[in-house]
């Protein structure tokens, strides 16, 4: 490899910086696909229509992804000086994380595995054009 090889590729990557508003939440203590059907419920919607279907959702997911919206709104009001009120969610995703390997005592000295597993939850907003 040329000598600045790295710094280089470093040069570049940061040029083309994503500005939209987002939020993480990683190493939550809930599977993807149980976070999925959720995000999948606010994808597309703006904030306001996000806030209300996560506050009456019945799931447990709902609570982390609703803490999880505020947090990539007030990202965007106070780092990005953008308006709430034109914002909506345009991506929103979950990906899989680490799992925590348990064991079950059973009978005659047997164990059964239990697995935690945990997700990297990230909602990413931006604003609508035109009116």
């Amino acid at each position: 490899m040329a000598k600045g090889h790295r710094s280089r590729i470093k040069r570049e990557r940061n040029a083309v910086k994503d500005l939209r508003p987002k939020a993480h939440h990683k190493f939550a203590m809930i599977t993807s696909s149980k976070a999925k059907i959720v995000l999948d419920q606010i994808k597309g919607k703006d904030i306001e229509t996000a806030r209300a279907i996560l506050l009456y959702s019945p799931r447990r997911g709902a609570r982390l992804i609703y803490k999880v919206l505020n947090s990539a709104v007030a990202n965007a009001e106070n780092n990005l000086e953008k308006d709430p009120l034109k914002l909506y969610v345009q991506e929103a995703f979950a990906n899989r994380g680490p799992i925590l390997k348990r064991m079950q005592p059973r009978a005659r000295g047997s164990a059964y595995r239990i697995n935690k597993c945990m997700s990297h939850i990230s909602i990413i907003l931006n604003e609508r054009q035109g009116g």
